[in-house]
């Protein structure tokens, strides 16, 4: 009588969270044209950093170069709220605006209140050293107790920040808005990108329905 095999362990990765890069989603030309418009309206200052600012907050419909880009990365946000809310809704991106970082300049850890998803296009080169980062909440349920040395192995249990891939100019990355994330130090040249928060027109839940409006 033979042995029925072992039964191999399993690991459950439990309620990840989305993080969407979309490569080239924005021509060339129209990067150039944003970076050309909008770089000199980046005059706002950030107590982040001296070598941060940012333009005032933008209406999609405040320039033809932002209409053009809502109507590219609108379907994209379709696709990542349907990850988000199983269904594919309506989106309505609520604010946009251009940050410009320059060489030392760096964005503290923050989070987009008052939206469900948003997102940074990259409109020049990033340097290594300035790729978005994203960390876990300081509030969350994990062990208040670490185990943290040299011989400790890092992986997706046990990590407390994950590194965006390098972008190019172009790619557009989305996440939940209330994702912890900042910019570290930029050791490379100028850094310019294009980021926005965006509300679904609808949720709907067993009979209530919550519309908005941006």
């Amino acid at each position: 009588m033979s042995t029925p095999p072992a039964r191999a362990d399993q690991v459950f990765g439990l309620f990840p969270t989305p993080v969407q890069l979309s490569a080239g989603v924005l021509p060339p030309a129209l990067v150039a044209g944003l970076v050309a418009h909008f770089s000199q309206q980046a005059l706002q200052a950030n107590n982040s950093s001296e070598q941060l600012s940012h333009t005032r907050m933008l209406q999609p419909g405040d320039s033809p170069l932002l209409v053009q880009a809502a109507a590219l990365i609108t379907p994209r946000l379709v696709d990542f709220g349907r990850l988000l809310f199983g269904e594919a809704l309506g989106w309505a991106i609520k604010e946009m605006w251009v940050n410009v970082l320059d060489t030392g300049g760096r964005q503290s850890v923050h989070n987009h209140a008052n939206s469900f998803a948003s997102g940074v296009v990259y409109l020049t080169e990033t340097d290594e050293s300035a790729r978005t980062v994203f960390m876990k909440s300081p509030g969350g349920h994990e062990f208040s107790l670490k185990n943290d040395h040299a011989g400790v192995v890092t992986g997706p249990y046990n990590a407390e920040k994950w590194i965006a891939p390098s972008p190019a100019p172009g790619d557009l990355l989305m996440f939940p808005s209330y994702l912890m994330h900042a910019v570290p130090p930029n050791a490379g040249g100028r850094r310019i990108t294009l980021a926005f928060n965006a509300i679904p027109t609808r949720l709907e839940s067993w009979g209530y329905t919550l519309s908005f409006s941006a």
